[in-house]
Formats: structure tokens, C-alpha cells, sequence
């Protein structure tokens, strides 16, 4: 039977929610399947960052290479600032495991108001894939005048052709 360890993050907000019935989901299917799973917890989060002034501690990528699997929920919390969760958690984790590909669903559901009205679940079904390492998480950019009236901000995306290749493939 094969065995899996997986590492739970759920985060801050719906992922506190969602992570522990994904979980539930998972347990279900791996009974179903005749799989077994390990999933351990690691309390990393914008809590965190306010009790401890660091998103995860300075070996959590260390911490996370062992399993077989990231279960990561949702992060980021209004009293944060969002470039504190993404450069102190969400971009290592990527980088780091080279999870490059960003897949987002977008389905119409029944019942929910839309600019498409008139449109049916039939009518919207596709799929945005987006590079999740490189473009506006290059970390090019700057200030100049910093403070004053004069302030200009320059924020660059940088797109290599083999992380662009590998989107496209």
C-alpha cells in the first residue's frame, strides 16, 4: 500500500476552513483508493508573522522538504501587509519546489449574479494557467523620490523563455 506524508498549512481566513475538510475528502479517498496518508500540521500564517515576526521559521523550507506534498490553504490578513505573506511564505514554497504553474477554473455557477446574465454553466467553462515564479514575482523594481510627492514606484515582469516554454507545453 502506498503511503503519503503530506504537510498541512491552512493558513489565514477560508483556508482555516477549508484545509481541515479537504483533509477529510482526502482520508475518505485514500480508504477508497487503498492508499494511506500522513498529513502533519504546521501552523505558519499572518498569526504567526504578528506572534513571531516571521511568516515560517528560517528552516521551514527544510521543514517541508521530507513530504511528499504541501497541502497549503489561503494566506494573507487585513493587519499584514500582503508583500509580508507573499515574500515570507508563499514565493519561497514555490520557488523553492519549483511549483511554477498556476491553474485557475473559472466556471459560471447557477444562482450566482454575474456581468455574463443571460449566460448559462454550459456557456463558461475554461481554464487560466499562469506562470507562479517569474512576471510580477520577479523582484525588479523600485523606488525613487521614496516619501516625498514626487514618488514613483516601477514595478517590472520578467518572464524567462524556459519558464515560458513551460507554461505553454
Amino acid at each position: 500500500m502506498s503511503h503519503y506524508r503530506i504537510a498541512s498549512i491552512p493558513g489565514d481566513g477560508i483556508g482555516q476552513e477549508v484545509i481541515p475538510a479537504g483533509i477529510q475528502v482526502a482520508e475518505v479517498l485514500a480508504q477508497r483508493f487503498g492508499f494511506s496518508i500522513e498529513f502533519k500540521h504546521f501552523d505558519w500564517s499572518c498569526q504567526t508573522y504578528l506572534n513571531t515576526g516571521t511568516m515560517m521559521p528560517k528552516d521551514g523550507l527544510e521543514q517541508l522538504q521530507s513530504f511528499d506534498a504541501i497541502f497549503l490553504g489561503a494566506v494573507g490578513w487585513p493587519s499584514v501587509p500582503d508583500h509580508v505573506s507573499l515574500w515570507g511564505l508563499l514565493i519561497p514554497i514555490r520557488r523553492h519546489f519549483d511549483q511554477y504553474v498556476n491553474i485557475r477554473p473559472v466556471r459560471l455557477l447557477k444562482g450566482i449574479q454575474s456581468p455574463l446574465a443571460g449566460r448559462g454553466p454550459e456557456d463558461i467553462d475554461f481554464v487560466i494557467v499562469r506562470e507562479n515564479c517569474e512576471g510580477e514575482y520577479s523582484e525588479s523594481g523600485g523606488r525613487i523620490y521614496a516619501g516625498t510627492e514626487q514618488e514613483i514606484v516601477l514595478q517590472e515582469s520578467i518572464f524567462t523563455r524556459h519558464g515560458t516554454d513551460r507554461i505553454l507545453r
